[in-house]
């Protein structure tokens, strides 16, 4: 890339695709600068404030068929599969339930994943007309987003602590001849602006100043840690069933470490905000889970936590694109910028709303955002 030695890449948010983008960033162009700014880090796997450290992190298929998607989330596989050795990833032997007939020739992702075949009528649960089995894999997040953050310390990597408002803000650190991508999820806090008081509920990239992108949304995922070393694969209900009530679904995923570490779930309850524990879900989910899997029953089982984080969506997809600003931004929610500062265009690379296929889509994201601004800076590259 040239001038990489001189470019200066922030990356708002530090949740697996901030990071990932980073790592990929900083592989491909090592004497590039590059600096992650975020309120939550790695090291804050207990805030509940963004989505990344609460996630299932596993490889599992969702909706139908979308060509660029589905090339994200293979060389996704890909490389969690390579990483295997490392004891980060987990393979991990997979059944998923559906209400109707399934036609192998339709299942988009059997060549994705490993080892695909139809379950035979004995191996579907009650309640469910097919299935199938595959091996897909899994991964825990408390060891991997610090992995991540590790990784790219030795790469150089500049790491800030700090909440922002608006993509000026980051701009500003970057310097004029900077980039930003913006990696934001749903992120809550509240500011007081500038001299006089107006309260705003800012959510992330929804909310940031300069981007206000409507279409992010939450959806609500409540779910249980347990110990419970008799369940080693993953099994899933689809969201369908009637034994499943809306915005429920039945899984369970056991992780590559610590030994014998499940997350049992869960919910996918769009537009909700609520971040506090609903023992009564939480009561439904272990109920269903213990049906589907009697290795919940064994005497080792024990719930560990319980556990509610916010997947950050987006109607019409994920958004991965450049988008060049003018700066210094100009808001009514900003003061009015220095009329002597010179104005200038400013490129954005935005990599946000990815729901709840963040660390499945991840790798391969990355690589697309990378891309990206490589072909918009450097075209003839």
């Amino acid at each position: 890339m040239p001038g990489e030695t001189s470019l200066h890449v922030v990356v708002l948010g530090s949740g697996v695709i901030g990071l990932t983008t980073a790592h990929v960033l900083s592989t491909r162009y090592p004497e590039c600068r590059i600096t992650i700014v975020a309120r939550d880090l790695p090291d804050d796997l207990s805030s509940q404030a963004w989505s990344s450290p609460w996630a299932g992190a596993d490889w599992s298929p969702m909706g139908e068929y979308e060509e660029l998607r589905y090339k994200r989330e293979a060389k996704t596989f890909n490389k969690l599969w390579d990483m295997i050795p490392t004891g980060l990833v987990r393979t991990l032997p997979s059944r998923i339930c559906y209400t109707q007939e399934v036609d192998s020739d339709k299942i988009w992702y059997k060549d994705l994943v490993r080892d695909f075949r139809i379950l035979p009528k004995e191996e579907v649960p009650s309640g469910a007309a097919s299935g199938v089995a595959f091996t897909t894999v899994s991964l825990n997040p408390g060891l991997y987003l610090p992995w991540l953050k590790s990784e790219l310390d030795t790469r150089g990597v500049t790491f800030i602590k700090k909440k922002v408002y608006s993509i000026g803000e980051v701009a500003e650190i970057a310097g004029p001849k900077g980039v930003v991508i913006n990696a934001t999820g749903l992120g809550e806090y509240f500011i007081v602006l500038l001299n006089y008081l107006k309260l705003i509920h800012k959510t992330g990239a929804r909310s940031l100043i300069g981007v206000q992108d409507k279409a992010v949304y939450p959806i609500r995922g409540q779910t249980i840690l347990a110990y419970a070393p008799g369940v080693q694969e993953f099994l899933s209900y689809p969201l369908g069933l009637a034994s499943v009530p809306t915005g429920q679904a039945t899984y369970m995923i056991p992780r590559p470490s610590p030994p014998g570490h499940v997350l049992i779930g869960g919910t996918f309850q769009e537009d909700n905000w609520d971040l506090s524990i609903d023992f009564d879900i939480a009561k439904a989910i272990w109920s269903r889970c213990l049906e589907l899997a009697p290795g919940l029953n064994d005497k080792e089982t024990k719930i560990l936590g319980h556990n509610v984080g916010l997947r950050p969506a987006r109607r019409g997809g994920a958004r991965i694109e450049a988008e060049w600003f003018k700066m210094p931004l100009k808001s009514e929610f900003l003061p009015s910028p220095d009329p002597l500062e010179k104005e200038h265009d400013f490129l954005v690379i935005h990599a946000y709303g990815f729901g709840p296929a963040g660390y499945q889509g991840s790798w391969g994201a990355a690589e697309e955002v990378v891309d990206i601004l490589q072909a918009t800076l450097f075209p003839n590259v």
